[in-house]
Parts: structure tokens; C-alpha cells; sequence
């Protein structure tokens, strides 16, 4: 079958693609530089897969992202049936505009997440992880999602937005609930009650404005620009949700991909300063991201020598370009000494992720303190046998006990 032919079989997007992602995407990968794909919900998708042109698609002005033409095209492609966005109200954020309007989001949202106020941060995220390693401690066997990949991030993101904490649990149930292939009726209920409780948030920040994000967005303008009410609830669920969600499972496949490849824990154990490369090594070889969100085109696109028509729903494969072994020699190995340099798990261009900084802090010091305080770690279950979340956007694991000693 030729490249051009070997794309039209179109190949279901479904829990057992996602329990054996890469050895599939690498299937795929060597076949064609992009593979239609059907979603749990039907929808025909053009999935891009190599390296290189994954980079230059997240470039590609052809590719759109405007989230209301994008739902338009989607609705059309699913028979003007289902709900392939949140609520509107949770929709008009920078990863869903194209310039100028993602221009100037951006402008204002990055003169209130500066990189000062992130990394002054440092000292909070190495007290917050202390203080959930001290509470592990006296276990001999813990889940270490609910012990530390959870709590950290959604500490840090509530408290930098000024979120009251106690509704930590309340976002984690909203959040699973969005991102997982689940039922379209829930992911409704689910977005409605995070914008009704952001609406309030909002609104209570501003009649008590504090020294934190929120506040700040609030305030924040360029010749007298402001964020519309819309802009900033949205911002702050795009906020909420990618500062805390990503890390969890950044931490979270970090941990495993060490365990399985216990050469380079105790590598790690040996030296801490390694962990820098490391995180970096985990998000190329399992990053928390499978797929950039959905884009469409805006006209005909060549990709090597597939044409995706106009009016298609495109998926960048992020996880794919990750494993292409033309960047990446020997991808399949796991390896914290690597120099993965071109990993594309941020993104790439003016969407590349705003909060990259703070994942990356986050897991540092979550692996690193790991690796200082439990030397000994090791899994309490099958390493082979782990249970991967269904989603069709976020890469991460159900569970994943672990002993301490």
C-alpha cells in the first residue's frame, strides 16, 4: 500500500490505541506521516505523526485553532451531534484563538504570569513537597498519584490564583471529567459547574482583589486593554486546568518510566543535579500530552505526500513526534543522560505552553526530593501492567502504587 493510499483506512482512537500508544504511533509513524483517526465520539480526525512535520503544522497558519469555526467544522463532521467543546463560557482562552485575538491574550495574560512571579514560587514547591514526603513517610506503601502527583500542582496552581484550597477535589473531578473520552452528558454537567464556580471566584476577587494571579489578571492592561469578564474566566480554567493537570502526570509517568528502567533511578538517587535532564527525558518518552487540541484547515495542506482537504479536524501528535526515531535515536529507550533537546511536548510557535516553566519546577523537585528521601523506591504492582486513562488528549496513568522502602 502506498503512503498516499495507506491513510485513507481510517484507524479507531480507542483505550486499547492508548495502552499501547507508542508501539502504534511507531506502526503508523513508519507507514505514513499522517493517519485518519476516529475518536470515541466518531469524529473523523487527520492525525499528523513524524517529527518534523508535527513542528511545522504547529506553525502552520493553514491550521487553525479559532474554537468557534473549529466547533462549526466538527459539528458538521459528527452529523451536528454531540458537545466536542466545554461550555462557551470556558472556551475563550489563548489555546483556542488565532492571531490577532490570541496575540493579544497572550500579551496581557504574560504581563501578569511573569517569569519572576513563577519562579519566586521555588521555595513554596519545595515546602509543599516536603510536607507530602513527611506525610508518606510512615507508610511502607502509598498511591503515589493521590500522595504527591495530585496535591502538589493543585496546591501551587490554588494558591497562585488564590483559590481556596478545600475545592481542590471538586477541580480534580472537573478536570478528569473534561479531558477523559467519557460521556458527553457529563462533561457538560462537569463544565457547567467549573464556569459557575469560576463565574463566582471572579467576582469575589474582585470585591477582595489579593496579592496573587487572579488579582492580577483582574488588574492587568495594555493601553487601557483589559481581559473581557468571558476572557477571564476562561483563562483562569485554562489556567487551572493545564497548571496542575499536566504535572500530575508529568510527575506521574516520570515515576514510572524510572521504576521500569531502575538503572536510571538509581542513577538519579546517585546525583540529584541529574534531575534537570531527567524531567526533560520524561517528557519526551511519555509526556502528559498525546495531541496538541484540535485544529482544522483552513485550506487544502500538504504533509509530506497525504493533502488533508479543507474543512478537516487535524491532530498534532505530539507523543508520536516524540518517539520518531529521525530526531530521536533509539527512542524507545529511557535514558536521564539523553540530550532530548527538540522534544515538542510544550507545543512549538505561539501556542508553545505558557506554564512550562512551572511544570518543569514542579517535577524537578518532586523527583528530586523523591529520589533524596526514598532511595528505595519501587513499584507494588505489575510495572507491565499498568492502567492508562482513556483520553484523548492527556497521557497519564488511573493509579500507580509504590513502596517506600
Amino acid at each position: 500500500m502506498s503512503t498516499t493510499e495507506a491513510h485513507l483506512d481510517a484507524v479507531p482512537f480507542d483505550s486499547e490505541f492508548v495502552s499501547n500508544l507508542y508501539d502504534r504511533y511507531g506502526e503508523i509513524r513508519s507507514a505514513t506521516p499522517v493517519q485518519r483517526m476516529i475518536t470515541p465520539h466518531g469524529l473523523p480526525v487527520w492525525t499528523i505523526t513524524r517529527h518534523d512535520d508535527v513542528k511545522a503544522a504547529l506553525t502552520n497558519s493553514r491550521l487553525a485553532k479559532d474554537f468557534r469555526r473549529s466547533r462549526d467544522v466538527i459539528l458538521a463532521k459528527a452529523g451536528g451531534t454531540g458537545r466536542p467543546f466545554n461550555s462557551d463560557d470556558l472556551s475563550e482562552q489563548m489555546l483556542n484563538l488565532d492571531p490577532p485575538d490570541h496575540t493579544r491574550l497572550r500579551k496581557l495574560v504574560v504581563k501578569a504570569f511573569t517569569a519572576r512571579r513563577i519562579e519566586s514560587l521555588r521555595p513554596r514547591v519545595e515546602e509543599i513537597t516536603a510536607e507530602l514526603l513527611d506525610a508518606m513517610a510512615g507508610s511502607t506503601e502509598v498511591e503515589l498519584l493521590d500522595a504527591l502527583a495530585f496535591p502538589l500542582p493543585i496546591r501551587v496552581i490554588c494558591e497562585l490564583l488564590g483559590v481556596d484550597e478545600s475545592r481542590r477535589d471538586d477541580f480534580r473531578q472537573w478536570t478528569n471529567t473534561l479531558l477523559d473520552a467519557s460521556d458527553d452528558e457529563s462533561r457538560a454537567q462537569a463544565g457547567t459547574a467549573m464556569a459557575a464556580y469560576l463565574v463566582e471566584l471572579v467576582a469575589a476577587k474582585r470585591q477582595n482583589p489579593a496579592d496573587d494571579l487572579l488579582t492580577a489578571l483582574i488588574e492587568v492592561s495594555e493601553d487601557e486593554d483589559r481581559l473581557s469578564e468571558g476572557e477571564l474566566i476562561s483563562m483562569v480554567f485554562l489556567l487551572l486546568v493545564a497548571g496542575h493537570e499536566t504535572t500530575v502526570n508529568l510527575i506521574g509517568n516520570g515515576v514510572l518510566a524510572l521504576l521500569r528502567n531502575p538503572e536510571q533511578w538509581a542513577a538519579l538517587v546517585a546525583d540529584t543535579s541529574l534531575v534537570t535532564g531527567a524531567v526533560e527525558e520524561v517528557l519526551r518518552f511519555d509526556g502528559p500530552v498525546m495531541h496538541g487540541t484540535f485544529r482544522h484547515t483552513t485550506e487544502a495542506v500538504l504533509i509530506g505526500d497525504v493533502e488533508i482537504p479543507d474543512g478537516e479536524i487535524v491532530w498534532v501528535g505530539l507523543a508520536s513526534a516524540n518517539h520518531d526515531p529521525e530526531k530521536f535515536p533509539e527512542p524507545e529507550r529511557f535514558d536521564i543522560g539523553r540530550d532530548p533537546h527538540g522534544h515538542l511536548s510544550f507545543g512549538h510557535g505561539i501556542h508553545f505552553c505558557l506554564g512550562a516553566q512551572l511544570a518543569r519546577m514542579e517535577a524537578q523537585i518532586a523527583l528530586r526530593q523523591l529520589a533524596e528521601r526514598f532511595p528505595g523506591l519501587s513499584a507494588a504492582g505489575e510495572l507491565d501492567d499498568v492502567e492508562w486513562r482513556f483520553s484523548t488528549l492527556i497521557h497519564g496513568l488511573q493509579r500507580l502504587p509504590v513502596r517506600l522502602a
